[in-house]
C-alpha cells in the first residue's frame, strides 16, 4: 500500500508550525527528529499522573516502577534483545560511552589495543581514547574506502593483533550516510578475541536492528534520533553487563542494567521512550501489519524505507545537477540501500555556514559544520571549522521539501554576495 505520509505528518504536531507563514522544513533529522503526539502526551502525562521517584509504598512510586520497567521491556524488544536486563539507558549515547568504556576497560592492561574507524561519531572515539591515555592503551585506526564509502573486513583485520582487546564500529556514518556491514566486520573482530562496540545511533532511525543477529558485544544508540526523547541507550551481552566492573556508588544493586545506570533516571523521558516504541508499532499497524509487536515495528521500518530511499534519490540526482556541489558518500542509485539518508554536500566556492544560513532564512532546516564526524572530516581532508552542509531525511518528509531544498541550495550557491572569494 502506498506509504499514508499524510496520516504519519498528523501524528507529529510540530511538523504544522510556521515561520513567517511558511512551514518549517526539518531537514535537521541526524542531529534529532521530531516527536509524534504519543510521546508528548506520554511525557506529560507522567508530569501530571505519575510524577515521584522510584523504590516507594505509595501508588505514584509503584508506578514509576512499572515505567521505568516498561522502557527496559520496550527497548529490548525494539532492539531484539533476550532480555530487559541487556538495555542500559542513560542521558545520552555519549554519556554512556564514557562511562561503560571505564567498565569495559578496567582490566586491559599497558600495551592493550584498541581499533576505531575513521567513520566514527566522536561519542565512540572520545571515550576510548582518552581511556587509553588514562591505561597506557595503544589507538589503531581503520580507515573507510574511498569508493565503496564503507569500512571493509580485509582493512579491519589488517589493523588486529593478538593484542586488540575492543573494536568501535560505526553503523552508519552521520557525515556520510553509509552503512557499515556490522555482521562481518564484527566476525572478524570476533575472531581474532576483540569485543566489539557498535554505535547505530544514525542507522536506528531508518533500520530495524537485531542485535542477537549481528553478533557484537554492545550496541548504543539515542532516541532522540528515532522520534523519541533525548536518551542514550546501550545493548550489551547479558555476561558482560554482569561481569565487567561496574562504577556504581555502594548501595547500588549488582544486578543490570542498575550497576550501570548512574543516579535517578528521567522517568518522564522514559515514558516517552515507551511511546516511541508504540508510535512504530502504531505505523506498522496503519500500513496493514499483523502479527507481534517487532512484526509491526518491523513492518513500520520496512514501509518507511521503501518511501524515503526514493526521497534520497531526487535529493542526490538534484544536487549532482548544481554546479560546483561535490556529495561526500555514496551516490550510485543502485546503492541506495547501503546508506541511510544523510547527505553532506560542499560548494566549490560558497561556505557551508552560507548556504545553511540561506536555506535556514527560507525555513529550511539543515546542519554545517562537522557535527561531531570529527575523524571523518579529517580523514576527507575537509576544513574543521567550515565541515560540510548536511542535510538528512526522515519519513515525514515529502517530495515537495526535497525539491523546495533543491531550488533554495541553487538560489544560494548562485545568489550575488555569498560567493567565497578565497
Amino acid at each position: 500500500m502506498a506509504f499514508p505520509i499524510d496520516d504519519v505528518r498528523a501524528m507529529f504536531p510540530s511538523l504544522a508550525q510556521t515561520d513567517d507563514g511558511a512551514a518549517r522544513c526539518y531537514l535537521d533529522n541526524p542531529a534529532g527528529t521530531q516527536v509524534s503526539k504519543l510521546v508528548i502526551d506520554a511525557v506529560s502525562d507522567y508530569f501530571i499522573h505519575h510524577n515521584s521517584n522510584a523504590g516507594g509504598a505509595f501508588v505514584t512510586s509503584r508506578q514509576t516502577d512499572r515505567i521505568w520497567a516498561g522502557a527496559h521491556d520496550d527497548m529490548a524488544l525494539m532492539l531484539g534483545a533476550a532480555s530487559s536486563s541487556e538495555v542500559v539507558i542513560g542521558q545520552s549515547m555519549t554519556s554512556l560511552t564514557f562511562h561503560l568504556s571505564r567498565c569495559i576497560c578496567h582490566d586491559f592492561q599497558p600495551g592493550d589495543q584498541i581499533v576505531i574507524t575513521r567513520m566514527e561519531h566522536e561519542g565512540n572515539v572520545g571515550p576510548w581514547l582518552e581511556i587509553a591515555k588514562d591505561k597506557g592503551l595503544e589507538i589503531r585506526w581503520v580507515d573507510f574506502n574511498r569508493e565503496t564509502w564503507q569500512v571493509e573486513p580485509e582493512d579491519l583485520a589488517a589493523q588486529l593483533s593478538d593484542r586488540t582487546r575492543l573494536v568501535a564500529l560505526n553503523y552508519a556514518s552521520n557525515m556520510t550516510g553509509s552503512i557499515n556491514d556490522i555482521e562481518a566486520l564484527t566476525k572478524v573482530a570476533k575472531d581474532a578475541g576483540a569485543l566489539v562496540f557498535v554505535d547505530a545511533v544514525q542507522l536506528t532511525p531508518h533500520h530495524l536492528v537485531d542485535v542477537q543477529a549481528l553478533g557484537c558485544d554492545f550496541l548504543a544508540c539515542s532516541s532522540y534520533k528515532f522520534f523519541g526523547p533525548h536518551m542514550g541507550i546501550v545493548w550489551g551481552r547479558h555476561d558482560l553487563l554482569n561481569t565487567i566492573y561496574p562504577y556504581k556508588g555502594r548501595c547500588v544493586s549488582n544486578a543490570s542494567p542498575d550497576r550501570h545506570e548512574m543516579g535517578t533516571p528521567q522517568y518522564e523521558l522514559l515514558a516517552g521512550l515507551s511511546a516511541t516504541v508504540r508510535y512504530f508499532e502504531s505505523l506498522g499497524g496503519m500500513l496493514g501489519g499483523t502479527g507481534s509487536r517487532r512484526d509491526l515495528i518491523a513492518q513500520a521500518y520496512s514501509a518507511s524505507r521503501q518511501y524515503e530511499e526514493p526521497l534520497t534519490d531526487t535529493l542526490i540526482a538534484g544536487l549532482q545537477d548544481i554546479p560546483g556541489i561535490t556529495i561526500y558518500g555514496i551516490t550510485n542509485p543502485n546503492r541506495i540501500g547501503e546508506r541511510v539518508p544523510t547527505v553532506s554536500i560542499r560548494h566549490a566556492s560558497v561556505a557551508p555556514q552560507l548556504i545553511a544560513e540561506a536555506l535556514g532564512a527560507a525555513g529550511i532546516h539543515v546542519w554545517h559544520g562537522h557535527n561531531y564526524a570529527y575523524e571523518p572530516a579529517r580523514a576527507l581532508g575537509l576544513p574543521l571549522d567550515e565541515g560540510v552542509v548536511r542535510i538528512g531525511i526522515a519519513h515525514y518528509n515529502t517530495q515537495a521539501e526535497i525539491e523546495r531544498a533543491l531550488q533554495e541550495i541553487h538560489k544560494a550557491v548562485t545568489k550575488t554576495g555569498l560567493i567565497r572569494h578565497w
